[in-house]
């Protein structure tokens, strides 16, 4: 009994410390769909570079976003076409000719992977090398995926934040696709736990070490990128959005937040498939250690297993304890249930939910020890536990 009770007021003590000495990250408040920024005195010049690899299905939409921007100053789009066999280029190509936008489009067919790089950061390294070939101005790069769509004032709405707060990184963590069961049941949380690794608010500070960015929609200063080394930098990272953020830092101040201007136009699929995106990484964020996994597992079981565990088979103060964490628990997960428009019951799933995550934590160490770790596009990228 006296263990049971440690154990439910630890896990208690766990959660009053996450409410309240992390940041705030559950409050979910770094959005960008607050008061407008104030509009710069000149429109400073943007490349967007996307890199891409099999996308006919969604690249119409992603590249026609791009060229709708209603951006005032001088923007266009370079796409570099990392080995597709799907027909992506011509599909965008055909999306800018129908819109008029063929002379802001330029598409670069990727040369081969060279050893050490990931398939996106040498995609990005030659967009990023291509557009600067023009000798054109470039102020400011923006780094999306192409499976996201962008509504049209969301270039205006970074550059307006990166200009008016003096940012060196501006990026979005794009609404991700929650429509089926499996959706519904893991990616609301994938972006709590996001939230609760890099809470926003310590993002944004600028004595803060924490540094964090979501891939699919970065805006970089060019001159602050060049000064931290290029992509080349972070060439073998897997989670390299968190990478480029960590060395952007150290350059200037950075942002994070949550938007509805930038959007994932592919689903997810269903319960494995989106388990497999999580364990990509999953190990990656570990440092591929053994003792890192094991105290996470722990930790998790802790945190999220014991609390119903308790509440519904222990007694006295243990039970107590437990459903008290279970509550907390399902309170911290609200906002970020709401903001994808969720029943609020959701949040006492959120145990069962974590079992999941440690699942495909764990399933991401397998992988690794199995040398296809860090799949993406038949790439297996971590095929050691060495970045």
């Amino acid at each position: 009994m006296i263990v049971w009770t440690c154990i439910g007021f630890l896990a208690l003590a766990a959660w009053l410390y996450l409410l309240v000495a992390r940041g705030g990250f559950w409050r979910a408040r770094e959005r960008d769909d607050g008061p407008d920024m104030p509009l710069p005195s000149r429109w400073p010049a943007v490349v967007a570079v996307v890199p891409a690899r099999n996308e006919a299905d969604v690249i119409a939409r992603s590249i026609g976003s791009l060229l709708r921007q209603d951006y005032p100053g001088s923007f266009r789009v370079v796409l570099v076409d990392d080995g597709s066999n799907d027909g992506t280029a011509a599909a965008a190509l055909q999306i800018a000719g129908s819109m008029g936008g063929e002379r802001r489009l330029e598409v670069v067919q990727g040369a081969e992977l060279p050893a050490g790089w990931t398939g996106k950061m040498w995609a990005l390294e030659q967009g990023i090398q291509k557009a600067s070939m023009s000798g054109d101005p470039i102020d400011y790069y923006l780094l999306t995926d192409a499976d996201i769509g962008h509504t049209a004032d969301n270039l205006g709405s970074l550059v307006a934040r990166a200009e008016y707060e003096n940012r060196v990184l501006v990026s979005l963590m794009a609404e991700l696709s929650c429509t089926s069961w499996a959706e519904r049941f893991l990616i609301p949380a994938f972006v709590f736990f996001f939230q609760m690794l890099y809470p926003f608010a310590w993002v944004a500070q600028r004595d803060h070490r924490t540094a964090a960015a979501a891939g699919g929609c970065v805006l970089v200063r060019r001159d602050a990128l060049e000064h931290a080394g290029g992509i080349a930098a972070i060439k073998s990272e897997i989670i390299d959005d968190c990478a480029l953020a960590r060395r952007l830092k150290r350059q200037g101040s950075i942002w994070l937040g949550l938007t509805r201007r930038a959007t994932s136009l592919r689903p997810y699929g269903g319960f494995w498939s989106i388990g497999r995106m999580i364990s990509r990484s999953a190990y990656a964020q570990l440092g591929y250690s053994p003792l890192l996994l094991a105290g996470t597992v722990a930790g998790m079981g802790l945190i999220y297993l014991a609390p119903p565990l308790l509440a519904l088979f222990a007694t006295g103060p243990a039970r107590w304890a437990g459903l008290a964490a279970w509550v907390l628990m399902a309170l911290s997960f609200q906002p970020i249930v709401r903001f994808y428009r969720l029943m609020p019951l959701w949040g006492l799933a959120l145990p069962a939910i974590g079992a999941a995550y440690t699942m495909f934590t764990v399933q991401s160490a397998l992988d690794v020890w199995r040398g296809r770790g860090g799949m993406w596009k038949g790439r297996a990228q971590a095929i050691t536990g060495e970045t």
